[in-house]
């Protein structure tokens, strides 16, 4: 499985996510965009996302293993 997110702070995020050695990031110019983007991974069914995502210029993804917190 994949985690999927939107946030202001990419930084902040992967921290608080325990640091995915394959975390990615994609930057939005608008809201739309971004929200597009993660209905678009959401809709496949490796994806999925959880609470606490503040913002939406940064998406991120990485694999979610045993020991991650979402």
């Amino acid at each position: 499985m994949k985690f999927a997110g939107l946030t202001d702070d990419p930084a902040k995020r992967k921290v608080d996510h325990n640091n995915p050695s394959d975390w990615t990031q994609k930057s939005f110019s608008n809201e739309a965009e971004a929200r597009q983007w993660l209905k678009d991974l959401l809709e496949k069914p490796e994806y999925e996302t959880g609470p606490g995502d503040l913002g939406w210029r940064f998406g991120y993804t990485y694999k979610i293993r045993p020991w991650t917190h979402e």
